[in-house]
């Protein structure tokens, strides 16, 4: 499996490119800003189809769905369904940098097709969603603002729930293998392990 690492917009918004080989599918994962950069990056893989993964809502996760959704001729983003109206609210914003889209497409539920698996993680958002990709014996997570390294997304925001945040983390990524390794929305890369051991909001 091949994947590639974007840092977008003024926040530096993790955004993701992960192909499957056998499906020769693309999957993008929260293209949150600079289409045009992104989109020379999916360029690049050579795919026979692509599909939009959005972790969760928030405007800086989803600010060039609908130019990347145009330009690779997807017409529906994945979405779980309790961030819709996050997805499409136009105080979705974090003014004056970043101002909710107009252009989003519609979305649809998680379509799996045996590449990858959805585990839901509410409590930055009412909606967060981490996806688990496997690669022969590794695997992959790409956790949106559910958790960073060292740290957890915070709760603060419309929608968020400290208590939520926490026990979906306990519940469905710390009991993954300590060698998955974590693919955050904001920062570097970790590993479940390491944030078992170390992170001090999950001791």
């Amino acid at each position: 499996m091949k994947f590639a690492n974007l840092a977008v917009g003024p926040i530096g918004t993790n955004c993701y490119l992960v192909f499957d080989e056998k499906l020769r599918r693309l999957f993008v994962i929260d293209p949150g800003a600079e289409p045009e950069r992104i989109l020379r990056e999916a360029e690049a893989f050579g795919a026979d189809s692509a599909r939009i993964l959005l972790t969760h809502a928030h405007v800086d996760h989803i600010g060039a769905a609908g130019v990347v959704a145009r330009k690779l001729g997807i017409d529906r983003v994945m979405l779980d369904s309790a961030d819709r109206e996050l997805y499409h609210s136009p105080f979705n914003s974090i003014p004056p940098i970043l101002e909710h889209p107009d252009d989003l497409p519609e979305t649809t539920d998680f379509e799996t097709d045996g590449a990858f698996e959805v585990l839901r993680v509410p409590g930055h958002s009412p909606g967060g969603s981490a996806f688990l990709f496997a690669d022969g014996a590794e695997k992959l997570l790409f956790c949106g603002d559910s958790l960073f390294a060292g740290s957890i997304g915070r709760t603060d925001l419309p929608g968020g729930d400290y208590g939520e945040l926490i026990s979906s983390i306990k519940s469905e990524l710390l009991v993954l293998p300590p060698e998955t390794r974590v693919f955050p929305g904001h920062g570097g890369a970790t590993t479940i392990g390491e944030e078992k051991m170390e992170n001090p909001y999950l001791g």
